[in-house]
């Protein structure tokens, strides 16, 4: 008897064992293309003091710095994380539903486009080395989709920079902006200290990030330089090797997530064409 033409015994076990070692192959292409869990760190509201901020510099691995434009201690921060290895961002001021003072260099919604673009331009040329920008408070202005298209529009006209939606507001439309202008982007997924003073509340935030990471492929968690948050971290980050996590900068996350959502969309089937 002959089986597919590949004859009886030998052939037979030939053909399944090509099957299985194509199978195989596809499997090693998939772990391949598919990178192991990562998590990016912010440290946000960097440039006003300098204990706390040459503190967070010495931070091991490559978190992400984000500085406060026109602060006192910004520039040489910025100078030294880079040096460091880590990523700098811009953490831009922008109006909140609260109306809480802002800064220096804030964005609000009473600004003609042309003060809004030069404000921009005047934050970004206040910090050294800058990949990103993230919001500072902007509850009320990232609901706007006018003064995010302005924002995303000049980011995607200038040097090569990403958008991270901090998320401050459920009613944010600035990842929808940035995605609108083709700008690389992501959203923040954990706060780990918005509450205060507590080291015990960070330490379940920093769980709660490394199980999103475990689940997603991803995760990102937005710190600032409380004593609280930098006990933990300093405790924590050493050991993420360990939990099968890579410590990433943003800029690599997002290229990570963008990998992740074209390896599933592959891996979905494609539903039927539409009958006329």
């Amino acid at each position: 008897m002959r089986v597919l033409g590949l004859g009886s015994g030998g052939g037979l076990r030939q053909w399944l064992a090509a099957i299985g070692l194509c199978v195989l192959a596809h499997a090693a292409t998939a772990q391949d293309i598919v990178p192991p869990p990562a998590v990016a760190i912010i440290i946000d509201d960097l440039g006003n003091q300098h204990d706390s901020g040459q503190r967070v510099v010495a931070l091991p691995g490559a978190l992400t710095c984000a500085f406060l434009p026109e602060t006192p201690y910004a520039a040489r921060q910025a100078e030294a994380a880079y040096a460091s290895g880590k990523e700098v961002m811009l953490h831009m001021p922008m109006q909140s539903v609260e109306d809480r003072p802002l800064g220096p260099d804030a964005l609000s919604l009473d600004m003609t486009q042309a003060e809004f673009l030069r404000t921009l331009a005047r934050a970004l040329a206040s910090i050294p080395h800058v990949r990103g920008i993230n919001n500072h408070m902007g509850s009320l202005l990232t609901r706007h989709p006018g003064h995010m298209d302005w924002l995303m529009q000049a980011m995607a006209a200038g040097p090569d920079l990403f958008f991270v939606d901090s998320r401050t507001t459920a009613q944010t439309v600035a990842y929808r902006m940035a995605e609108e202008r083709r700008l690389p982007y992501i959203e923040r997924d954990v706060f780990l200290d918005s509450e205060t003073g507590s080291t015990e509340y960070v330490r379940k935030q920093f769980a709660r990030l490394l199980a999103r990471a475990h689940a997603q492929g991803f995760a990102l968690a937005i710190g600032h330089p409380y004593p609280e948050t930098l006990v933990v971290l300093e405790a924590e980050l050493p050991r993420l090797a360990a939990e099968g996590i890579r410590l990433v900068p943003v800029s690599e996350l997002i290229g990570i997530k963008e990998q992740r959502q074209l390896w599933q969309a592959s891996l979905s089937p494609s539903r039927p064409a539409a009958k006329n």
